[in-house]
């Protein structure tokens, strides 16, 4: 599909609510499962290895579970923009859903974590939606978003070295 086409069915309200900005990747790190999945799944540590996020933190008491909140700022085209996630989807030691959103975007992301060997895999899979009005513009959120995640799964396995 064109960006002609995809701004005629965002505007004819045809469009469909697929994601425009997808991102997925797999990190290999020498750490146990458990300890790699207590680390990403705490998204308050997303500051520690993404370099476009500039602060997190956990909204919310207790341990890492479905209804747990984080805030995260990061740094895009020049300016910071706050997500609130939520996590979705919960399976001890292997796999977390968070949803983040603002007034413009709603992130989907997907963390899973299986034994690799004596230490880990990490599959992360992310979906960027804008909303509103600047949904005419995901054609080019994807082309953004796609070296943004690349630098972020960088810094994941870095982080996730030691």
């Amino acid at each position: 599909m064109t960006t002609f086409e995809t701004v005629t069915l965002a505007l004819t309200g045809l469009a469909t609510v697929e994601p425009m900005a997808k991102a997925s990747g797999t990190v290999n790190s020498p750490l146990e499962p458990k300890l790699v999945f207590d680390r990403v799944s705490d998204f308050s540590t997303t500051a520690k290895w993404d370099p476009g996020v500039v602060e997190a933190e956990k909204l919310t008491d207790g341990h890492v579970e479905i209804g747990a909140k984080f805030r995260v700022v990061a740094r895009f085209m020049g300016r910071n923009s706050e997500l609130v996630y939520e996590v979705t989807e919960f399976t001890p030691g292997s796999r977390v859903v968070l949803r983040g959103e603002n007034a413009t975007v709603l992130s989907i992301d997907e963390i899973i974590v299986e034994p690799r060997g004596g230490g880990s895999t990490v599959s992360y899979n992310a979906d960027l939606t804008l909303k509103g009005p600047l949904k005419l513009a995901d054609p080019l959120l994807g082309l953004a978003f796609d070296q943004i995640a690349k630098k972020a799964l960088a810094g994941l396995e870095a982080w996730l070295a030691d």
